[in-house]
């Protein structure tokens, strides 16, 4: 039955395509039930438990509550800046691809059921779990990225990164289904509030690793390369490429301002998401069950969005798609510090975020396919998902300690403007279109 089941997901590119698809499906479902919906609040209540003052001791330095959340995405960003090139460049010298995959899958999947048992005045280890399970998140989806160049011609990208964000978002957004029903029915269920979000973030953790097999069996015949057994060697010759690769890098200077650009202005974009929840928790009071029907919503506009993007990048090129979407991203920001004041305010501009969410993704990924060199997809995307994913750094931190300093998290998501224009303005100056060497 296995080897049917193999040979089933690695006998045709359409296949393997179905089979990419399905991780973005699998993978939604840690950065939308975990980092978008329910941990925010969850480590910030628990932090709330044990403060005094809304202040917590962490080696005898204090922290606001609402700073504990951020922080924790802020550490395991830098951590992933040190480590994902290092996988990146591994992938691609052992061609050991669907391995490395099911490794940073196996743990980050783990690390997220373990979130069943943090409860009480634990919050800490919670924080390391987050660490963990994030820094394996970006491991793996820097490797999934990577196989977009093996599953598609340059002319296909598009269409093809559309629909995985597009099946991903789906996917994130039936798994909200199945957490909706559980918190709201936690009573009846017999369980309490607080282990019914327990339950959703290890539930996340489970879909995380049973809807990734497919794509493992998929992509497990590697091509014929550097294949060798797992030594040092592997580790100090990988090494010796990645140092070759940030060298060659100069010779893409296109490649590396569009990078820089994709820094600012997805940072920006992730703490949005990542920092929604606990913004509409803790600025407007809504309740989980409200924002958990707002972040369902948003994962099916999401997905509409990614398309109605890949056809305006066919209007208007990938680049205008792009700046289209941070002039909106940046009105939403102005209004949701001057303006959002309740349910109705939130849901409408919740909606407007979809929309540009999906689509400056979806677009961002396909653009950079085609401005890296061949062979070397895993290190260069390395790079990209420092900034990918629920894995921005710059973002949290800026909200983190603005709220530290301010008090105030209104200011704390006005903060995050300036990740969208600089990152406009870099991308508005790189002509992209330009660049034709790689494509």
């Amino acid at each position: 039955m296995l080897k049917v089941f193999t040979n089933y997901f690695r006998s045709s590119l359409k296949r393997k395509r179905r089979s990419w698809y399905l991780y973005d499906w699998a993978n939604s479902a840690y950065s939308t039930t975990v980092i978008t919906l329910f941990l925010g609040p969850f480590l910030t209540e628990l932090a709330k438990s044990v403060s005094k003052n809304n202040l917590v001791q962490i080696f005898g330095i204090p922290f606001p509550a609402g700073s504990i959340f951020p922080y924790s995405i802020s550490i395991s960003v830098l951590l992933q800046a040190f480590l994902l090139p290092l996988v990146g460049a591994i992938a691609d010298y052992t061609k050991y691809k669907n391995l490395l995959l099911a490794l940073f899958t196996f743990i980050g999947a783990v690390a997220t059921v373990l979130f069943f048992i943090i409860s009480g005045n634990i919050f800490l280890l919670g924080a390391v779990l987050l660490i963990i399970s994030n820094v394996s998140f970006g491991a793996s989806v820097v490797i999934y990225n990577s196989l977009l160049n093996e599953i598609s011609t340059v002319d296909e990208r598009e269409e093809v990164s559309s629909k995985g964000w597009a099946v991903g978002y789906i996917g994130g957004g039936l798994l909200l289904i199945f957490n909706l029903l559980i918190f709201t029915n936690n009573q009846s269920l017999g369980i309490s509030q607080n282990l019914s979000v327990r339950l959703n973030i290890a539930l996340a953790g489970i879909w995380w690793g049973l809807f990734s097999l497919p794509v493992i069996f998929a992509f497990s015949n590697p091509k014929k390369s550097n294949k060798e057994k797992f030594s040092n060697k592997i580790f100090a010759n990988s090494f010796k490429q990645l140092i070759g690769t940030f060298k060659d890098a100069k010779n893409y200077p296109i490649t590396l301002m569009f990078l820089l650009a994709y820094l600012f202005y997805n940072d920006g974009v992730q703490s949005v998401i990542s920092l929604s929840s606990q913004f509409g928790q803790e600025e407007l009071h809504l309740s989980m069950l409200f924002l958990t029907i707002v972040i369902l919503s948003v994962q099916f506009v999401a997905a509409f969005g990614a398309i109605l993007f890949l056809k305006l990048s066919k209007m208007f090129s990938e680049k205008n798609s792009i700046l289209i979407a941070i002039i909106v991203w940046v009105f939403i920001l102005i209004y949701a510090f001057g303006f959002l004041k309740g349910q109705t305010d939130f849901f409408i501009l919740a909606m407007c975020i979809a929309i540009v969410m999906g689509g400056i993704q979806s677009i961002s990924r396909s653009l950079y396919s085609k401005l890296i060199p061949q062979n070397k997809e895993s290190e260069y995307f390395s790079i990209y998902e420092i900034s990918e994913k629920g894995t921005s750094w710059l973002g949290p931190f800026a909200f983190g300690l603005t709220y530290q300093l301010t008090l105030s998290y209104r200011f704390a998501i006005l903060s995050l403007l300036i990740f969208f224009l600089i990152g406009g303005l870099i991308l508005f100056f790189t002509k992209v279109n330009q660049s034709k060497e790689l494509i």
